[in-house]
């Protein structure tokens, strides 16, 4: 009996920093809002330990959330498959057969592109959507597309 083991590959340490910043980013708005909506609605009392709370549940967030993310986050390419294991906290991994890929395609996202990572996205003909491995060195990405693209094609049939 063969038994589904993790991904050996992680993804590049850069993308803690970047999940971090993205983390902090989307709850400093976040709380800004809640902030003001607390201070002008007048049907919600503004309570200062209420916002220390709700602050601090931020910072926890943004600060764990990336290093648990990191933690569960791995990637493999075999002879035969593409092998994803992604979330924080739920875990969903993907396997994706050579002769399954359509397309595989190379992203460098604007705030990615400030660490020097990029994404790459394998598409299958499965219900369940691509495959996204995020958080790679950019030149890595890069081979890992020219990789992928030679063994997909190296394989007989039409994907479908």
């Amino acid at each position: 009996m063969t038994t589904l083991r993790e991904p050996s590959e992680r993804v590049d340490r850069r993308a803690v920093l970047m999940w971090t910043l993205g983390a902090l980013g989307n709850s400093v708005f976040t709380y800004v809002v809640l902030l003001v909506v607390a201070l002008v609605w007048d049907a919600v009392p503004f309570r200062w330990w209420a916002a220390v709370l709700v602050a601090l549940a931020f910072a926890v967030y943004s600060v764990l959330m990336p290093r648990w993310r990191y933690a569960v986050h791995r990637w493999e390419v075999t002879d035969t498959a593409v092998h994803t294991q992604v979330g924080w906290w739920s875990i969903e991994r993907r396997i994706a057969p050579m002769s399954r890929i359509q397309t595989v395609d190379y992203e460098e996202g604007a705030f990615a592109r400030l660490f020097g990572l990029a994404a790459v996205t394998v598409t299958t003909a499965s219900a369940a959507g691509a495959i996204a491995i995020e958080g790679l060195d950019k030149h890595l990405a890069r081979r890992l597309v020219d990789q992928l693209t030679v063994r997909a094609d190296a394989v007989a049939g039409d994907a479908t």
